[in-house]
């Protein structure tokens, strides 16, 4: 397994970190404060470097990631959040709070974060080998040569961590913004979920919810994108586009292509009609096993289509991606539900998708016990 690491890309440019005040807030009585570091906004200027453009590593919709090292010698990542936000200190405290317990392998875990004056910033681990969108979609010179053991170990090690995210956690967190930009990879390529500032909790009993559209296009999943419908249905959605991107090397986000390409799920769909999936598999993958590639493309297929009842849970992702002895009904599948923004209307090539939509989508199928049908989780 190939590493790299990636020079300073914004060295030159002037960063705008919300200006602090000198204000003395003091949460010793936070109900947080046990659970959570809290850091001076001079700790973090000064292993910053005072938010050194040098030091930028990412941004995000709500701030930017600046790279840091403590007086201790820990590496840090520090997320100014915008100055725009308009979230109070309890509110932001609250947050912190649910995150702060939120720990999983997968998962990029919180360290602490700073409320001071006007300033919000979250501390994370640092994740050596940056995002999946930098490593594998990324300028040429930049990329990771990801074989496909590494590939198939990042999309089922991020599955899991979305499993926990959505089974696991209490109350469950549904991501709204899974992309290749929040898959961070450790010094082993052990992919990590990061970005919560988008996270939504869902009570036991809430089965969707209608809220302010907040993801990156290219992932959405139509009933999010048109009514604001959001369920963890849509983190699926985002998940299958995610799969396909790691198995093409191609981006859905990002204008790589020439405008005659065809959009990557499109393309995907037409590939398996034709019987031809291997050819949407990444050039630069000269040896993979043919079947599971087919296997993990069908699974995204699948978290892609247009009706959410059709879609598998993402315990359900996890059982197909894993088991080599589930044997995928591929007469239950359907063609993807996409949205294009030009039209806002949600397109599908088939109006089967919206139909039977408590079909069986898969059965286990263990060598030694009686086939078992998983049905698809409402």
């Amino acid at each position: 397994m190939s590493f790299c690491c990636f020079d300073a890309l914004f060295a030159g440019i002037k960063d705008k970190v919300t200006p602090y005040s000198q204000e003395n807030t003091n949460y010793e009585n936070s109900p947080v404060k046990k659970n959570i570091k809290f850091f001076t906004y001079n700790e973090l200027s000064s292993a910053t470097n005072d938010f050194h453009p040098s030091n930028r590593i990412g941004r995000g919709g709500f701030g930017i990631v600046y790279k840091g090292v403590l007086r201790n010698g820990s590496t840090i990542a520090a997320k100014v959040l915008s100055a725009e936000s308009k979230q109070g200190v309890n509110e932001f405290l609250t947050e912190i709070n649910t995150i702060s317990n939120v720990k999983h392998p997968n998962l990029v875990e919180l360290v602490g974060c700073c409320v001071q004056g006007s300033s919000r910033i979250l501390v994370y681990e640092y994740v050596e080998n940056n995002s999946l969108d930098r490593a594998l979609l990324g300028p040429k010179g930049n990329r990771c040569k990801l074989s496909w053991s590494s590939r198939s170990a990042i999309c089922l090690g991020a599955a899991k961590g979305l499993v926990f995210l959505h089974e696991e956690t209490r109350p469950h967190i549904v991501h709204r913004d899974i992309k290749a930009s929040n898959i961070l990879l450790d010094r082993n390529f052990v992919p990590k979920i990061g970005d919560f500032g988008l996270a939504k909790l869902f009570p036991d009993n809430v089965t969707h919810l209608s809220t302010r559209i907040a993801g990156t296009m290219g992932y959405l999943a139509p009933e999010y994108a048109m009514h604001g419908q959001l369920t963890k249905k849509a983190d699926v959605y985002s998940f299958g586009v995610l799969i396909l991107e790691i198995i093409s090397g191609r981006s859905t986000s990002k204008s790589t292509h020439s405008d005659t390409e065809q959009a990557l799920l499109e393309w995907t769909w037409q590939l398996y009609e034709e019987e031809k999936l291997t050819d949407l598999v990444d050039p630069n993958l000269k040896e993979y096993p043919e079947e599971d590639v087919k296997r993990f493309i069908k699974v995204a297929l699948f978290c892609i289509q247009a009706a959410t009842a059709r879609r598998p849970s993402m315990t359900q992702v996890v059982e197909m991606l894993s088991k080599p002895t589930i044997r995928i009904k591929e007469k239950e599948l359907t063609a993807p539900g996409l949205w294009h923004k030009s039209s806002a209307t949600s397109t599908t090539s088939s109006s089967k998708s919206q139909a039977n939509d408590t079909s069986p989508m898969l059965s286990v199928t263990p060598l030694t016990a009686p086939s078992v049908t998983l049905m698809l989780a409402r």
